[in-house]
């Protein structure tokens, strides 16, 4: 998807503030930011449990390496373990899933976009798919004594459409690193992760079918996607799209607490007034970045794409850079 530029360069500077500094660089209207600014995790909590038996075949689910580490291999083994007690989902082989992820060059990345995520998913063959990182860190904080931190960060993938359906990153304190570890693989070996994960996939396979049953039924509009720079916006007979005030979206603790910098793609619909009208992650990170990305993208507007002289509506890309604080 094509992205589109304003008019000139634009830097903006924002006052630090006691969490971090928050730095802005716009270089295109895939609007670049660069957010500085800690890990609550997306929890389903009860009473969110979903009726799945008899909806068919059993969903397949492929579990990939969590890293390299001993720490990283034994927790996604326990997980793939624990989801094979998981009623209608079939865990696929980990040896295949490892080979099949090395041929298409996937190289750990916790950050896809839906094209990379579906074409990973064609490979892996599944329906849904769980990626992530596992590590044991050394912390040394300015008060206290030093500790030991063991964490897992998972994230759920609809194969089908390349969406993070849910991410968790549980996180477990010890003085020393084995006293920690077990802790972590005790979470990732119980019942209450498995059941909050089996129904986030359970909940995901029923909204892409209810999806795809109202596309079928409904004629969706086409909108056009706005070329890639001002110049080719020109030849077009099109001017772009111009927000009235840039918004930076704010670095969330659940990002800053695992220290996360990644980058959000988001597409979004303008009508002929200028006015949002829908928004959708084109490249996820998980960590409440996605999140924080779609709650400022709802509060921009803009002054209308124009052709030849008329407004019209557009599709544009928004590109938001997070970068954890200096310390």
């Amino acid at each position: 998807m094509k992205s589109f530029q304003t008019q000139a360069p634009i830097k903006v500077s924002i006052r630090p503030t006691a969490r971090g500094m928050v730095s802005v660089f716009i270089c295109c209207l895939a609007l670049v930011f660069s957010v500085s600014a800690a890990p609550a995790f997306g929890d389903w909590g009860k009473g969110n449990e979903v009726n799945y038996r008899g909806a068919g075949r059993s969903l397949s689910l492929a579990i990939l390496d969590f890293g390299d580490s001993a720490l990283a291999r034994l927790a996604a083994d326990k997980l793939a373990t624990n989801f094979k007690r998981e009623s209608g989902l079939m865990v696929l082989d980990r040896d295949q899933v490892r080979a099949a992820a090395r041929g298409v060059g996937y190289t750990g990345s916790i950050s896809l976009s839906l094209t990379e995520a579906r074409d990973l998913g064609a490979a892996l063959g599944a329906d849904f798919f769980i990626l992530g990182d596992a590590q044991t860190l050394r912390r040394s904080p300015s008060t206290g004594s030093a500790y030991y931190e063991s964490y897992a960060s998972i994230f759920v993938v609809s194969a089908r459409s390349g969406r993070l359906i849910i991410w968790e990153r549980p996180t477990f304190r010890a003085d020393t690193p084995a006293a920690a570890e077990q802790l972590l693989i005790s979470e990732l070996s119980g019942f209450e992760i498995q059941r909050r994960l089996g129904v986030a996939v359970h909940r995901a396979q029923e909204d892409e079918r209810n999806e795809r049953e109202l596309t079928t039924a409904e004629q969706v509009p086409v909108i056009e996607a706005a070329p890639d720079d001002d110049k080719s916006a020109a030849a077009e007979g099109l001017q772009l799209p111009r927000p009235y005030r840039r918004l930076v979206p704010p670095y969330p603790e659940t990002a800053a607490r695992a220290e996360a910098e990644a980058t959000v793609d988001v597409l979004v619909d303008l009508d002929a007034e200028g006015e949002v009208t829908r928004v959708e992650v084109a490249r996820w990170a998980g960590f409440g970045l996605d999140e924080a990305t779609i709650e400022t993208v709802r509060r921009l507007h803009f002054f209308p794409a124009m052709r030849d002289g008329a407004p019209i509506p557009i599709r544009v890309l928004l590109r938001y850079n997070f970068r954890k604080p200096p310390r």
